[in-house]
């Protein structure tokens, strides 16, 4: 019996050494109740992302998570990837992230999926390892902006875009919408600017174009803080109500811009759902659970178009949700 119970003890002290998976997720709940630990990783700081970060903490209250968020001050790769090279080493399970650069990140990208449950959000990376993709069909979007920007010119003209950069899928994706709903109308794309997430470029850009085109009949801001950017450009140039801005989601300089009439419009994503949907993504693939992830690992939050006309009850909404966070 003595030698029976040693060798039950060998065994059991032996499994309490062994290795974990090379592959393994970290971060795994404690016995007792421990909570699984996520993060968020932005692209840079702005409203929109503030709204993302509301609906991850609503999951996590709803699926006992502990959410991190992280944001890469000025917005570069670099900062992206040592910032999710820390929350890695401090033991987190998942990471949502918003990749500035996905051709160039995909090794860091899959370098971090085979150590903690990976999803890309607002930006995808579809060649990398990650589990899936949460947020916009970025090329459905910039169809639905070129819906717009038509409307705002039905007697065609000259447009520019504006964004953080042409690295990011996002970007590339909604450029693309745009210029295949703009085919045959007279609307004319005749440059995209990028800023490096610099706001005060992004204004310099603006007040560079209409210097440079003095003909413009309007422009297009892609990232969140270039609708707000291109109003002051073209205010500080003395063009307000000269030439039409369309941008993209909802920061309250766009939003009033819109109610004002100075923006013709802005086409607004979700990111309430990302950051929910990201969340209890993450929770899922920590137990095991894959039935979230569609056979496309693409999971699509439709788009809005916000105007004059629906702009009141639209900031009404996001009211709501900023006191239910």
């Amino acid at each position: 019996m003595r030698t029976l119970a040693a060798g039950l003890l060998l065994v059991m002290a032996l499994a309490s050494c062994a290795p974990a998976p090379e592959n393994a997720p970290t971060g795994t709940p404690e016995a007792g109740g421990g909570k699984t630990r996520v993060a968020l990783v932005t692209n840079s700081a702005s409203d929109f992302w503030t709204f993302a970060h509301a609906g991850a903490l609503e999951a996590a209250k709803e699926f006992n998570c502990d959410v991190e968020y992280k944001i890469p001050a000025q917005g570069t790769v670099q900062e992206q990837q040592q910032i999710v090279e820390d929350l890695i080493s401090t033991g987190v399970s998942g990471i949502a992230i918003s990749p500035l650069d996905p051709k160039n990140q995909t090794e860091m990208l899959n370098a971090a999926a085979a150590k903690v449950n990976l999803v890309t959000q607002d930006s995808d990376a579809p060649d990398s390892n990650r589990a899936c993709y949460v947020g916009t069909d970025n090329h459905a979007a910039g169809v639905e902006a070129g819906k717009l920007i038509k409307q705002a010119l039905p007697k065609g003209g000259k447009i520019m875009l504006f964004v953080g950069t042409l690295d990011a899928q996002n970007a590339r994706d909604r450029k693309q919408g745009i210029e295949d709903e703009l085919k045959g109308s007279g609307i004319e794309v005749v440059d995209t600017r990028t800023d490096e997430t610099d706001r005060v470029k992004a204004v310099a850009n603006v007040q560079d174009a209409i210097s440079s085109y003095p003909d413009l009949a309007g422009l297009v801001g892609l990232w969140s803080y270039n609708g707000p950017a291109i109003l002051t450009g073209v205010r500080d140039s003395g063009k307000l109500g000269q030439v039409q801005i369309i941008c993209f989601d909802e920061e309250s300089a766009t939003l009033q811009g819109v109610k004002e009439g100075q923006i013709a419009g802005t086409i607004v994503q979700q990111p309430y759902k990302f950051g929910y949907e990201s969340v209890k993504l993450l929770s899922q693939l920590q137990k095991g659970d894959t039935s979230g992830v569609p056979e496309s690992k693409q999971v699509f939050v439709p788009v809005r178009t916000i105007t004059k006309d629906n702009v009141a009850d639209f900031e009404a909404e996001l009211s709501k949700l900023r006191q239910a966070s």
